[in-house]
């Protein structure tokens, strides 16, 4: 792969830059993320504090590592992993959300290094991390070979990557797009885009591809009554997400 070459797909880019605004808003564009946040949160410390035998009941936990947040929008997974020790970089191609996520870092007294950039650039000016959250951005890729080979790249030898997508399912079509975007107005209408979205059997296989072992994978679960997610073994047919290290 070239140094200067990308994976960012420029129209869907502009789909979250035009959103940039609304990070911070729990009933604006981002209330699906935002609903989401602690179940993820969940998922993402468990599994660093195992791989890096971390006690979660410690101050600062995860003092010590290297955390990148790649599509790291407003800086919702960035800010808690901050409080928790790590020292965090912050990577979004969308320009218009750098800003954003600078602010609410500042007025929430955090030291935080948020970059307008891509993965690919930061693999090829040689950076290097513990840890790598690639949350929800794998489906928006133009190459998601190309782009997991780049984060590939920035982990260290022993590094852990947690990447999450949307499964394509007829259960996903109904979920992310006729009710997200249509029907409960989340998401504007055409945020997401079906075809792009990533079986559990085709991330495995692309993960392996780029050098990396899959030992972990959950479900995320909706519950329409609770108004809650939960994490789940077997239901994978929405939201999922995976553990994968480097050898």
């Amino acid at each position: 792969m070239q140094p200067n070459s990308t994976t960012i797909d420029t129209e869907e880019v502009a789909k979250f830059e035009a959103m940039a605004v609304e990070w911070w808003d729990p009933n604006g564009k981002f209330k699906p993320l935002h609903m989401l946040n602690p179940c993820r949160l969940d998922y993402i410390t468990s599994q660093i504090a195992a791989e890096f035998d971390r006690d979660l009941k410690t101050a600062k936990p995860f003092t010590g590592l290297r955390l990148l947040d790649i599509g790291c929008g407003g800086g919702l997974l960035a800010e808690p992993m901050a409080r928790l020790g790590a020292t965090v970089v912050g990577a979004d191609a969308a320009a218009g959300n750098i800003p954003v996520a600078q602010v609410h870092a500042a007025q929430s007294g955090l030291n935080i290094d948020y970059r307008n950039t891509t993965a690919e650039a930061l693999a090829a000016a040689g950076e290097q991390f513990d840890v790598v959250l690639n949350m929800e951005v794998v489906e928006h890729v133009a190459d998601p070979a190309t782009y997991l080979t780049a984060c590939q790249r920035l982990l260290k030898p022993g590094g852990l990557q947690i990447c999450s997508t949307l499964n394509r399912t007829a259960k996903s079509f109904a979920a992310a797009i006729v009710g997200a975007e249509f029907i409960m107005r989340w998401l504007p209408k055409g945020t997401h885009d079906w075809n792009k979205f990533i079986t559990p059997e085709e991330l495995y296989e692309l993960l392996r591809d780029a050098g990396l072992d899959p030992v972990d994978r959950k479900g995320f679960v909706f519950n329409p009554i609770s108004w809650t997610w939960s994490l789940s073994d077997r239901d994978l047919a929405v939201n999922y997400v995976t553990t994968s290290l480097k050898p």
